[in-house]
């Protein structure tokens, strides 16, 4: 049994975010059933504070009130003080930021929720300074002991309100057709930003998913205007302060509309998903700005959040607790740096000012424009880069999540195929290879892991599904078969534990077995990440190409029936559906399949096939039988042939790269 009482217990948590508060004088503990047990002992209501290690507002929050006394003795002596990294339990974070933005009207993190004993929320919030967070410790403290009913009523009527919003999508959605599509595509496009590209107002996010829905449906319709949408998104990103212009990787969003204070934390999903999109950019149109981007962002990934083979969580916003510290500059810094030539020079290529862009007279670099000159550019970035380095740096969350990985193997692997670098396929094959030697433990995956030790959470439907489509993707550039078995075991086990028994393509977010909570999560809106039930159609929908009957007619099966139930979120709110989109515009298409018969080390058909190849397409090269998808059909009069399939249906062989890509351009 874990100690819950009397001192902090935090030092040996396998969260970075959990060890940070380990000094703390709140005694604080994990969540846990014995946590809860000592709360109804003591009759004292949950203090349950959830953040994440990269998160600026929670580090604020925990050095003005965590770390003080006054502060810790209140929370000690009135409540079980439990802390969560919201990245190591996101079912329990799904299902108190529900809570949270029910009665706050807004979410975020820190988050600040008081329970009963069972876990009842009666009152939540986020961020609170210090005294407004005593006096408010006071005013529940004295409301428990004081008005019990109102408290017990509260939490039943907020218990019944998530109850009812975890039942899910109505039924009933429209049929998934190319209409549906065009429509959803036309909605997000009246959202956009075309001044400064990306959708809605500040703060605005990279929206990834979105992105490669996008291409998907360029690539289906050639409608135009999809593409230029894109692309002003992908140049406005790329461009601003929220890209490192020194080192690459993608700050997690933008505090203003044109992308140029970002909030400086680095997250590896956000960087695996824009890699993805920034891939398929590179490789479909070819364009030089893109493949450089895909580049360094993939670099980045390696580079700075790789450990072991597999890859680390994320980099905070704060250095030495100030946001940006590591980042920003000053004209008279660049002259330090640079000489007074280049810092001039360095100062106008970057945006950075006298009067500054961000707090204090600093500037975030951006780059409005490539300058001619690249090789006095290039040696400007090494040096600032340089400089850079021998400054205090960011902490990083040495956490290993699951689906964040899986995510990373994906556009990794797509990555080495749109630049034509294996060194990125090399990391892909490496992290997936550690992943699952580590994180798979008697026979069921796990969620995360720190320093090599695998942490006690349950994966959720999001690890299932990342992970297994990071595997197919990989099994289909190697054509290693282990790889396949390993994706196919996983969409199983999702089968088995995460779909919906009563509700045909209705998926849950934790398991049949996972620890019970007050509500089962089962969210198929995208969030900071895509929702796990559009992450799992996506598997399935790959799988069902590429395993054997009758798993493949299985997954068929599955992949559709998700489709149905999703086309409400196409219909009514496709921003919220971004994956959702993506996987209904391969779903479209067939998705095309093509299998091309040759020896796929030295065939310029097969890399014509996986660089020409619409977005969510299932590409294989072999000998003869070798796979699914290849039974039966070989080279034709001595070339390599590529067999091009919608569904069901197939296309004649054609033996020249011309040939293939006529066969994409036909209509659906």
């Amino acid at each position: 049994m874990r100690p819950t009482s009397g001192a902090n217990q935090l030092g040996a948590a396998t969260s970075p975010y959990l060890r940070q508060h380990a000094d703390n004088p709140v005694h604080w503990v994990e969540w846990s059933a014995e946590a809860l047990a000592e709360a109804a002992a003591r009759d004292v209501p949950i203090l349950l504070s959830i953040g994440y290690a990269a998160c600026h507002w929670c580090h604020v929050m925990a050095h003005e009130s965590f770390a003080d006394a006054d502060v810790a003795a209140a929370m000690n002596a009135g409540f079980v003080c439990i802390k969560v990294d919201r990245e190591e339990r996101p079912d329990l974070d799904a299902v108190y930021m529900n809570a949270t933005v029910a009665m706050s009207g807004q979410g975020g993190w820190p988050m600040t929720c008081f329970l009963t004993p069972d876990g009842r929320p009666f009152f939540c919030g986020t961020y609170y300074p210090r005294d407004g967070f005593l006096q408010l410790l006071a005013a529940v403290d004295e409301t428990w002991r004081t008005r019990r009913a109102e408290v017990e009523q509260a939490s039943d009527e907020i218990a019944g309100e998530l109850r009812s919003m975890a039942a899910g999508l109505p039924g009933g959605g429209p049929t998934l057709t190319p209409d549906l599509c065009d429509g959803a595509v036309a909605a997000v496009l009246r959202d956009e930003d075309v001044a400064r590209g990306g959708f809605g107002r500040a703060p605005k996010f990279p929206p990834s998913a979105l992105l490669e829905a996008l291409l998907r449906h360029h690539e289906r319709t050639g409608a135009a205007e999809s593409l230029a949408t894109a692309e002003r998104t992908f140049h406005a990103m790329a461009r601003g302060g929220v890209y490192d212009q020194l080192a690459g990787g993608f700050a997690r969003y933008s505090v203003d509309p044109s992308w140029v204070v970002p909030h400086f934390e680095k997250m590896l999903y956000d960087n695996a998903l824009l890699l993805r999109a920034y891939a398929h950019w590179a490789r479909r149109t070819a364009d030089p700005f893109a493949r450089r981007m895909t580049r360094e962002t993939a670099r980045f990934i390696v580079d700075d959040l790789g450990a072991g083979g597999m890859f680390t969580s994320s980099l905070d916003a704060d250095t030495d607790g100030v946001e940006g510290l590591t980042y920003v500059w000053m004209p008279t810094e660049l002259d330090e740096a640079l000489g007074p030539d280049d810092g001039r020079w360095a100062a106008d290529v970057f945006g950075v000012t006298d009067a500054g862009t961000f707090e204090h007279g600093t500037s975030v670099l951006r780059l409005t424009a490539d300058p001619q000159d690249v090789e006095r550019f290039d040696r400007v970035r090494a040096r600032l880069s340089e400089v850079r380095a021998s400054r205090p740096q960011p902490g990083r969350d040495d956490k290993v999540v699951t689906s964040w990985n899986g995510f990373a193997i994906t556009a990794l692997t797509e990555a080495s195929v749109a630049l034509g670098e294996p060194e990125f396929l090399d990391a892909a094959t490496t992290c997936a290879r550690e992943i699952v030697d580590l994180h798979v433990v008697d026979g069921r995956l796990r969620r995360a892991s720190l320093g090599g030790r695998v942490g006690d959470s349950a994966a959720i439907l999001e690890d299932h599904a990342a992970l297994a489509t990071g595997l197919l993707t990989l099994h289909q550039v190697t054509a290693d078969m282990h790889w396949l078995g390993v994706a196919t075991d996983l969409l199983d086990a999702a089968l088995e534990h995460f779909a919906d028994a009563d509700a045909e393509g209705r998926w849950f977010d934790t398991a049949d077995d996972a620890e019970a909570l007050l509500v089962r999560p089962a969210d198929p809106i995208d969030g900071a990440t895509p929702s796990g039930a559009a992450l799992v159609t996506e598997g399935l929908q790959l799988a069902a190409h590429l395993a054997p009957a009758p798993r493949a007619d299985r997954y068929a099966a599955a992949a559709a029936a998700s489709l149905s139930a999703a086309t409400p979120i196409l219909a009514k709110a496709p921003r919220s559906g971004g994956h959702w989109l993506a996987v209904a515009e391969a779903q479209l298409r067939g998705p095309i399949q093509i299998a091309v018969a040759c020896d796929p080390a030295d065939s310029e058909l097969l890399s014509a096939a996986r660089a020409l190849a619409p977005g969510g397409a299932v590409v294989v090269g072999g000998a003869v039988d070798s796979s699914e998808l290849l039974i039966g059909r070989d080279r034709v009069g001595g070339r390599d042939a590529a067999y091009v399939c919608r569904g069901r249906t197939c296309d004649l062989p054609v033996t020249t790269a011309g040939d293939l890509a006529a066969a994409f351009t036909a209509a659906v």
